[in-house]
């Protein structure tokens, strides 16, 4: 393995990357502790030092600001705005035919989304922003009663709101930076950086609450968990596809065999990041309609308070888990399209071998798609559940390190990224980082 990265470091234009990628990564965790302006660092502390805010409601969106947000930082919003654009714009090709039609135009179609998706995202960075500023001045961000914005001046305010989003949109330039002059996909690798950054920290505090013992526990649970995932995300059917030859002038053309590679888990982290969005909105409800003091909290926040504020209880986790075997179907549905795929082999002479052109095509693909999306939506939905239950069965943190959302995209970056340094050193050396 050492002989191995010693070669990566020794090709002077993979080694240029690679420590391009540590410059930008260092760039961006070191924006994640300057405070916003406006912002008393030192009451922050004193708040976080509380630990009111542990597994509360926004632990999620914490984790993919690498803990920017609870900082109050000027990179506070992190990835997430992004995140949630990209799926936005990925879901109106459905519903737009104008995305449609700019999703088969290839790379100028894929530069004119892409230039959408920026748009998008700096709106909802304005609204995140405002919103994050808004909890900040009432204390519902760290859920403390010491004031963390001293001076609630207008200027004051609308500085904090146009820092919050030029933080975003800093990020943003930081990961295509990443994606054109670095290693793999610049988005990612600052997702992967924000959700491993908090891995020493949880585990540090496994170890001083819970003993040596539950995290020996911890340990196993994690490398079971990733070689579970890394062998399932790597786990696909190929459906076989035959070429029939075709003479081309002078020329036979065709006449080759390969396959549609479908993935066991086709929708990746996606459905995972749905359903726990979707849970969230009862705690928003629960949040918004506190009683006064004295008073007694409504029926509805009650049922709330008793069912979906903590992940423990077995109709969170039973929810959970069947939210995310619905959003898996429904996005695998989304980003795969039988009916196009059958239709571009009708068109360059393209066939499954015993299966007829044209509509029996498409209904074998989707007879494929849905049989194989089932046990990938049994594995998301497990998975999901691993920090759950492990609140349940050995008392550590619902911000559990290795399960759920973090496990996931942990690996799906590793395995890409890894990926592409094999392939460039193919391209060098005849000889790939792992043999």
């Amino acid at each position: 393995m050492f002989s191995a990265i010693a070669r990566v470091f020794r090709t002077p234009d993979l080694r240029r990357k690679i420590w391009f990628t540590i410059g930008i990564i260092t760039i961006y965790r070191i924006g994640a502790f300057i405070p916003a302006p406006g912002v008393d660092y030192s009451a922050v502390q004193q708040c976080l030092a509380m630990g009111t805010t542990e597994g509360g409601l926004y632990s999620f969106v914490n984790m993919f600001s690498g803990g920017a947000m609870l900082q109050v930082s000027v990179f506070a919003l992190g990835i997430m705005p992004y995140i949630t654009a990209a799926i936005i714009v990925q879901l109106l090709r459905v519903v737009i035919p104008r995305f449609e039609n700019l999703q088969r135009e290839g790379p100028q179609g894929q530069a004119k989304l892409t230039q959408y998706t920026r748009y998008l995202t700096l709106g909802l960075a304005t609204l995140n922003a405002t919103t994050l500023v808004t909890m900040a001045r009432s204390g519902a961000l760290l859920q403390c009663d010491i004031p963390i914005i001293p001076d609630e001046s207008l200027w004051v305010i609308l500085l904090m709101i146009l820092v919050l989003t030029c933080g975003v949109a800093l990020i943003m330039w930081l990961g295509e930076q990443i994606t054109e002059r670095g290693v793999g996909n610049g988005m990612s690798i600052l997702i992967f950086v924000s959700i491993a950054a908090g891995f020493p920290s949880a585990m540090g505090e496994i170890w001083t609450t819970q003993g040596w013992r539950t995290f020996s526990i911890v340990m196993l649970i994690g490398l079971v968990t990733i070689a579970a995932v890394v062998f399932v995300e790597q786990s696909q059917r190929r459906v076989p596809v035959q070429y029939a030859k075709r003479q081309i002038g002078r020329r036979t053309v065709g006449g080759t065999s390969t396959y549609i590679p479908i993935k066991v888990n086709m929708a990746g982290v996606i459905p995972v990041i749905f359903s726990s969005s979707v849970l969230m909105l009862p705690q928003v409800i629960s949040q918004f309609n506190q009683p006064a003091p004295g008073e007694e909290p409504g029926r509805l926040v009650q049922l709330i308070q008793t069912y979906f504020q903590s992940g423990a209880h077995p109709v969170y986790m039973i929810t959970f888990f069947l939210l995310t075997i619905f959003f898996t179907y429904f996005y695998v549905t989304i980003t795969f399209n039988p009916n196009e795929v059958a239709e571009n082999m009708r068109k360059f002479g393209g066939f499954i071998p015993g299966v007829r052109a044209g509509r029996p095509t498409e209904n074998y693909l989707a007879y494929v798609i849905s049989r194989i999306t089932f046990p990938g939506s049994l594995y998301l939905g497990l998975v999901a559940l691993i920090p759950l239950i492990a609140f349940v069965l050995i008392g550590a943190s619902q911000n559990f390190p290795f399960g759920g959302t973090s496990i996931l995209i942990m690996v799906g970056v590793g395995l890409t990224t890894v990926k592409q340094i094999n392939a460039q050193m193919e391209q060098r050396n005849y000889e790939g980082l792992l043999r």
